[in-house]
């Protein structure tokens, strides 16, 4: 079922999202997007940039254990490594934690990077480098101010490049998607959610899915007597979003909403595109194999949009909020109870789907031009509390990637006895967002000349 209408967004923790640098068709540099396909950035390795076509983004806000998941330490004492034994996968050498059997069965097409180190045990902070490549409010990846304003969002910098030469068939789709609700730090919505200097028309177009009644539009939500049954003509419409006061004012200047508006209205009036939206359409056993909870049905939402033609899909599982009361904030954010609540329902819900999202856009011909990215703000301490979990830890934590042009089979980096440290190999976000742009075909050049200092470095070790 698809639903256009009033959503009250739920999420866990804070998060921030993740952004990068911008460039794409820019008149600005003389350049067209298959130039900046061509393009390729000094130092890398014989590796050719725009792999990937579309991008989806697992954020996992809160800060998944390594331990627990794809960098365990089965050698370290009990209160370091926890009561989870480990499994072989299709990586050389290399274990995931016994929650995690589908995922070590498609192990083949999975990059782990086990060596990322941020500087902040602050979600927000942390997140908005993770998110950003810089820290919240213009900060860098030290969390001091660097002056100037936040950086895009990584999903925004991607939508401004692909919006040239974009599918006929997409061209009314928004270029940027969220699927999830809003990301906070407390009450505050997080700093480097939209497109920061590229402009409001770059923002997400946010969907939420809810087991319950299906998805949900946020942005298209009407006024109460306003339906789209009732508006017979393309200006009645405009007239009715335009009363949208609330959401004109989120997005800013007028030039910037009416684009985003018209992107809008073309989706809510073609009612392809509004299908696209619809996860009922998918067949019941394949719903089934990327299970019904609401991270599931997100990732399976995501495959839909990437495959009609959307460049970039962030799939927040902040809002996977199933009963607060038993979940904690519905996050990874596991200072108590981390082993009993991974057991019972992140590490399996993680690893039906993720594992299903691999397989299916491999069999259906889409893994090697979309690059799937798993990542949190952070890792958790290596010791165990007195709480039975973790607390926060930017010292090492884990990131999975897959497809755009990832080499499967391998793992970068390897962690100290305790996943505490890099043991070779320290990595930074904004080495991991600097893959990702060089993997869609983005150039440090083309950032400079847009203003965006470039930061981080490529992980040819992926290639």
């Amino acid at each position: 079922m698809l639903l256009v209408g009033r959503q009250t967004a739920r999420t866990c923790q804070t998060l921030h999202r993740r952004a990068f640098l911008q460039v794409g068709g820019s008149t600005a540099l003389g350049l067209s997007w298959a130039d900046l396909l061509r393009a390729r950035p000094p130092g890398t390795s014989g590796h050719t940039p725009g792999a990937a076509k579309a991008v989806i983004l697992l954020w996992l806000w809160g800060g998944p254990s390594q331990l627990d998941t794809f960098d365990p330490k089965p050698n370290a004492a009990l209160e370091y490594r926890g009561p989870f034994g480990t499994i072989p996968t299709r990586i050389p050498g290399g274990r995931f934690t016994e929650l995690f059997p589908q995922l070590a069965a498609v192990s083949n097409h999975l990059a782990v990077v086990r060596t990322l180190t941020t500087q902040s045990t602050d979600h927000g902070i942390a997140g908005t480098i993770g998110l950003t490549g810089s820290g919240a409010g213009g900060t860098g990846l030290d969390g001091k101010p660097l002056g100037g304003s936040p950086r895009p969002a990584l999903g925004s910098v991607v939508a401004k490049a692909r919006t040239v030469g974009r599918r006929a068939d997409a061209a009314n789709l928004h270029p940027f998607f969220v699927v999830g609700g809003k990301l906070h730090q407390g009450k505050k919505a997080i700093i480097g959610e939209g497109g920061g200097p590229l402009g409001a028309a770059f923002d997400p177009f946010r969907l939420v899915y809810d087991p319950a009644t299906g998805t949900k539009v946020p942005a298209l939500q009407l006024p109460p007597d306003l339906t789209p049954e009732r508006m017979t003509d393309r200006a009645a419409l405009l007239t009715g979003m335009g009363r949208l006061e609330s959401r004109a004012q989120e997005l800013g200047a007028a030039g910037a909403f009416d684009e985003y508006r018209t992107r809008a209205l073309a989706m809510l009036t073609r009612p392809d595109a509004a299908a696209l939206f619809d996860v009922s359409k998918e067949p019941a056993a394949l719903a089934d194999r990327y299970g019904r909870t609401r991270f599931g049905q997100s990732c399976l939402l995501a495959r839909r949009l990437v495959e009609g033609g959307v460049p970039f899909v962030q799939v927040n599982w902040s809002d996977h909020v199933e009963a607060e009361e038993d979940a904690g904030d519905g996050g990874w954010d596991h200072h108590y109870r981390n082993f009993q609540i991974m057991q019972d329902r992140h590490a399996g819900w993680l690893d039906q789907s993720f594992s299903s999202l691999i397989t299916d856009l491999r069999e259906r011909g889409l893994l090697g031009s979309t690059l799937v990215v798993a990542v949190g703000e952070f890792g958790r301490d290596p010791k165990v509390n007195d709480k039975a979990g973790r607390e926060h830890w930017p010292g090492c934590y884990s990131a999975v990637l897959a497809g755009g042009g990832v080499a499967g089979g391998r793992t970068v980096g390897t962690s100290d006895a305790r996943a505490a440290r890099p043991a070779d190999t320290p990595l930074t976000p904004a080495d991991l967002n600097a893959t990702v742009q060089h993997l869609v075909g983005l150039t440090s050049e083309q950032l400079t000349g847009l203003g965006l200092t470039p930061v981080g470095r490529v992980i040819e070790e992926l290639f």
